[in-house]
This record gives structure tokens, C-alpha cells and sequence, in this order.
């Protein structure tokens, strides 16, 4: 109801000045929702294993908690939780502060199965599409782990990114996790500004020269067991590589190449 009247009483009680009262109530609600949400986060926080454990718990009903870790992850408190549950085993990432879920995973434990003719990367993609969906497909690499010939597909949803591994020969969904993607601030010129980060263009000119006349496919700012990281992927004609650099110093920590088809 708009009123066009600078004053009006109405049973004993004066209003002056509407809109400025509708403002003055949308601010109190503001308040009001901003001190309920610090409330619930409040309430929801971890302080301690048991807590971790137990909420793990209501997650994976009926698996056995293997192990649980406090942790500090880019300057933040996490509980890390390990279980088991028939032939799979979980892994549950928590922020202390209030509760939130930031990683989570499983794999699939003793599975094996001949390697025979592989499914096309085609096919992969839409298995792995419809475990996501919406997401965007980042990369599709074939590789071999533990003998078997398998799929590993790197996807993009929003804040997430997820990592899904497929036998290469059956389809069969092997490992499965997500985790919330940490995004350094960086200038037009790729450059993290004063936060002692080396940049991005320095880390993707230190990846090249790991792997002189590859192209770059993607470049992304990350934190891994709380350390800052660039996570680069690269490709030449061969092979696909993914190196991990520290964010602070440039040296190579992670160095990983796989066959491409």
C-alpha cells in the first residue's frame, strides 16, 4: 500500500514518512535473517571428534568410522572423516566453524574386472553427465591404475568440482568426489596482486617449461591438504599431464602423465 500523504494518523498511532519506514523494516529483517543464519551456523558447528563422527554417521548409515582427523585447511578448521560400508569406502570432508560438508567421496574397494574393449570417451562422458548433472566436462583421461584400464573424468558444477573414475572396458563407476573449488582474486593480467601468490602466469610458464611445446588446457587456483596450489592441465600429442605447483614458492609438488588415445 503506497501513501501520498506526508502524515496520517489512524487510531491514536502517526506515520510520517512511509517509505522511509520501509526501508527501516526492510533493514530490520535484513538484521533479523543475517543473525538467524549466524545462529544456525553457530549451532551447527563441529568442536569436536565425536561430533564429526556422529554426523558422518547420519550420512553413511551403518558403515564403520575407520578414522577421523582435526585438520587445518587453508587457514581454516576441518574435521576429516574416513568410513566403510560393504564394499565401499567414504571419505567426508567438514568446516568446523559451521558444519559444512566441502568434500565428500568414496571408491570402490577389491572391485576388479578383465580389461577387454573399451567403451568410446563418448559413452563415458554421458555416464558421467548423468551421474552430474548439468555439470561441464573438463577433461576425459584414459589411463591404467592398478592394472586396470580405467576413464578418469574431471567435471564442473557451479562451486564444485568433481573427479569420476570408470573401468574403461565394463562402466562400471569406480570412484566418485566432489569438493568445493577455492578461487584466488587475480588481476586482467592473471596475477594474484599482493597476496604472496606467484600468479597464475608464472605457475602456467613454470609448467610449460616442465613440458616444453604442451598447451595449456586448464589453469586453476586451489587449496590441497591446506596448502595453496595451481592446478594446471596440459596436452601434447601423447600424452595429458596434470602438475600441481605451490602457490607461494612455484615448486612442482605433484607431476602426474597419462596416455592419451
Amino acid at each position: 500500500m503506497c501513501y501520498n500523504t506526508a502524515y496520517m494518523k489512524k487510531g491514536g498511532f502517526h506515520m510520517k514518512n512511509t517509505t522511509k519506514n520501509k526501508v527501516l523494516l526492510a533493514t530490520v529483517c535484513s538484521i533479523f535473517a543475517a543473525t538467524a543464519f549466524s545462529q544456525s551456523a553457530y549451532a551447527n558447528r563441529i568442536t569436536n571428534i565425536n561430533q564429526a563422527k556422529n554426523k558422518a554417521l547420519k550420512e553413511v548409515k551403518n558403515a564403520t568410522v575407520l578414522d577421523v582427523d582435526k585438520d587445518r585447511d587453508d587457514g581454516v578448521i576441518v574435521y576429516d572423516v574416513d568410513l566403510l560400508k560393504g564394499k565401499k569406502k567414504y571419505n567426508i570432508v567438514y568446516r568446523a566453524s559451521d558444519g559444512k560438508k566441502i568434500e565428500y567421496g568414496w571408491e570402490l574397494q577389491n572391485y576388479y574386472a578383465r580389461n577387454g574393449k573399451s567403451i568410446s570417451k563418448s559413452h563415458c562422458q554421458k555416464l558421467a553427465l548423468k551421474e552430474v548433472n548439468n555439470a561441464t566436462v573438463t577433461s576425459i583421461v584414459n589411463k591404467t591404475d592398478d592394472g586396470m584400464q580405467v576413464y578418469k573424468v574431471k567435471l564442473k558444477k557451479g562451486d564444485k568440482k568433481y573427479t569420476l573414475e570408470y573401468h574403461a572396458s565394463t562402466g562400471k563407476l569406480l570412484e566418485y568426489e566432489w569438493k568445493i573449488v577455492t578461487q584466488a582474486v587475480t588481476g586482467n593480467n592473471g596475477n594474484t596482486g599482493n597476496n604472496g601468490y606467484i600468479g597464475e602466469s608464472k605457475a602456467k610458464n613454470i609448467a610449460l617449461d616442465r613440458v616444453p611445446g604442451a598447451r595449456v588446457i586448464k589453469i586453476e587456483f586451489d587449496t590441497d591438504d591446506g596448502r595453496e596450489v595451481y592446478e594446471v592441465e596440459l596436452a601434447d600429442s601423447s600424452f595429458e599431464y596434470d602438475i600441481k605447483i605451490d602457490a607461494a614458492t612455484g615448486q612442482i609438488i605433484e607431476f602426474d602423465q597419462d596416455d592419451l588415445d
